[in-house]
């Protein structure tokens, strides 16, 4: 508004008070309006902020995505091994295809790491080597791996004192103290091979071995190694071995070693032959040409009869402790630790429960003594009676006799 215009609003014939009040009314109102001005220019202020953050945050966006976009379209790297290093500073490899090449390597490769048998990253048209690559570990491997050790102990196994004798020596006294074969003179026994009926604490004994040891423990089931494709299992074998020197000392257990280990035929399908080389490379790495170190070996069967001979050698397994089904004396040791954490009635005999599970094994025993508390369970008593233990049998039905493995079938 022009000086003009403005004096024309000024309302003429007034006097100077009203005047005065007009000019104070008038400042009031450009205060006001100055306000609002000042809160617009703060509110646009802001906005431009945020719009630049804004832009910021998309630019920085934008430049992560053109990252990613040229680690994709990177060129795919070869994957190698080195066979030899010559002294010019170049490398013979031999790529995954098969073939070998004499190449060179990058300067920023730690030469103490390129040595024979490293697994090297290989440029896609030069080949030359860019990178050490770790090794190769299958994951089903690792996680064979026992990390935390069983809550099962020797004192929590009953009726098997002559085997966890045999056991102890065979595999824990090595591992804790070697000196006592060095003084004698001779090399520690390497494996050893639990048979028995199921049920009657075969795996309960590794449990307690890997429970008291400080060695690396490594479990695997026997079935686990047969595989699809040819030669996977074999690999499974190897990479398991090579895990198991690595982490030395070091016990494997096989469990079901008569899945893998059954007698080979001539008359054998795809299939069979599969196992059977599986077989080979677990006989290989028990007592082959290269010696497998400080690993203890542990396996279970409850058909020894159907195993192979080259496995039974000694080198293989040097014992062969059998897990009897436990008799009268055992029976009642084995209830006792079942029973040790029940609250039991005064009438409860264990010696007479032990003469009536005639022919039941360790597992038997077990639930005999959970189905007896489950109808204390049931009925909300506070302790366990006779009867309950009475009522647990007939409803399980333990059969008089059970069919045991022969004692002598290795000798």
């Amino acid at each position: 508004m022009s000086e003009t215009q403005e004096n024309r609003e000024i309302p003429i014939g007034i006097g100077s008070d009203d005047f005065s009040r007009y000019l104070m009314d008038r400042i009031k109102m450009l205060e006001e309006r100055n306000t609002i001005l000042r809160e617009q220019a703060n509110k646009i202020e802001l906005e431009k902020r945020f719009t630049e953050n804004q832009k910021l945050k998309y630019e920085r966006e934008l430049r992560q995505l053109k990252s990613e976009l040229e680690k994709l379209k990177t060129p795919p790297m070869v994957v190698g091994s080195v066979v030899d290093v010559l002294e010019n500073g170049k490398v013979i490899i031999r790529s995954t295809t098969g073939p070998q090449f004499v190449v060179g390597a990058s300067q920023f490769i730690n030469s103490s790491e390129l040595v024979a048998g490293a697994r090297v990253s290989l440029n896609y048209q030069t080949l030359s080597v860019t990178g050490i690559l770790p090794s190769s570990r299958d994951p089903f491997v690792s996680g064979m791996e026992v990390i935390a050790a069983p809550d099962i102990s020797f004192s929590d196994i009953g009726g098997l004192d002559e085997q966890i004798r045999e056991v102890r020596e065979t595999v824990e006294m090595p591992l804790t103290k070697p000196e006592v074969f060095e003084r004698i003179g001779i090399e520690p026994p390497k494996g050893v091979l639990l048979y028995g009926a199921p049920g009657t604490g075969k795996t309960l004994l590794a449990k307690a071995v890997a429970n008291q040891t400080k060695a690396t423990f490594i479990r695997i089931v026997g079935s686990e190694l047969v595989q699809k494709y040819i030669g996977e299992g074999a690999r499974l074998v190897r990479d398991l071995f090579k895990m198991a020197k690595e982490k030395a000392p070091s016990i494997v257990f096989i469990d079901e070693l008569d899945s893998i280990g059954a007698k080979r035929l001539d008359t054998a399908t795809s299939g069979d032959r599969e196992v059977q080389r599986t077989l080979m490379q677990l006989l290989s790495e028990m007592d082959g040409f290269n010696s497998r170190g400080n690993v203890r070996i542990i396996a279970a069967t409850n058909r020894p009869d159907i195993l192979d001979a080259a496995l039974l050698r000694p080198g293989r397994f040097d014992r062969f402790i059998s897990i009897p089904m436990p008799d009268s004396v055992a029976r009642a040791t084995i209830l006792k630790i079942h029973c040790r954490r029940m609250t039991l009635s005064e009438d409860v005999d264990i010696e007479k429960l032990a003469s009536l599970t005639e022919g039941s094994n360790g597992s038997d025993i077990k639930a005999i003594a959970m189905e007896a508390g489950m109808f204390a369970v049931r009925e909300e008593r506070y302790s366990v009676g006779m009867d309950d233990f009475l009522k647990a049998i007939k409803k399980l039905k333990v059969p008089a006799e059970k069919q045991s493995l022969s004692e002598g079938m290795f000798v």
